[in-house]
């Protein structure tokens, strides 16, 4: 049985990867990473960080992203959902600006996976949502930078009815547009 679905997106590099339970009257186990097998799709890194964020339904987080040093991601919820936005800020990118969403849930067991030259971000669904983050580089705080969330020139279409009611930092509301960005 295949432990693993790697789905290509509009953006090379940014891969949805689902992954295969084994259930039965117990409960479930499933892999999440597996090197070897990520390494033949395609996604060949070491992850040197984990993080875990939880977010009430609401809370929107990004677009974040690390100038210098660049990371990858791979991105999983374990509990509740949200809708996860990557966006291609790699140099010299046919695809640069682009945007891909996808709804991340404990439910639907879907992972995605960010190459370096991304920027992050993602809508809690519901509240309780966790998601959990694998990186192949550190946090540098001093590093992080981020595109403002509503940025009509990329126009994420984030499934929200009134955006009065998200729940945004005071540093994500002050994020500038990727236009007015030097150096990408």
């Amino acid at each position: 049985m295949q432990k693993f679905k790697f789905i290509d997106t509009n953006i090379p590099g940014l891969v949805v990867i689902e992954s295969h339970a084994f259930e039965d009257d117990r409960g479930f186990f499933m892999e999440t990473f597996s090197a070897r097998e990520f390494k033949a799709n395609g996604i060949d890194v070491v992850f040197v960080q984990d993080g875990n964020s939880k977010s009430k339904k609401g809370v929107l987080r990004g677009l974040h992203f690390q100038r210098s040093h660049l990371q990858a991601k791979l991105v999983r919820v374990v509990s509740g959902s949200v809708f996860d936005v990557a966006v291609d800020i790699r140099k010299g990118s046919p695809t640069f600006g682009r945007w891909h969403g996808t709804v991340l849930s404990a439910e639907n067991r879907r992972q995605v996976f960010l190459p370096e030259g991304f920027a992050h971000g993602f809508l809690a669904l519901e509240d309780n949502s966790q998601v959990l983050y694998k990186t192949n580089e550190f946090y540098h705080p001093e590093d992080e930078d981020g595109i403002i969330w509503n940025d009509p020139d990329i126009g994420i279409d984030w499934p929200v009815a009134d955006a009065a009611e998200l729940i945004i930092s005071e540093k994500d509301g002050l994020f500038r547009k990727l236009s007015e960005m030097e150096g990408l």
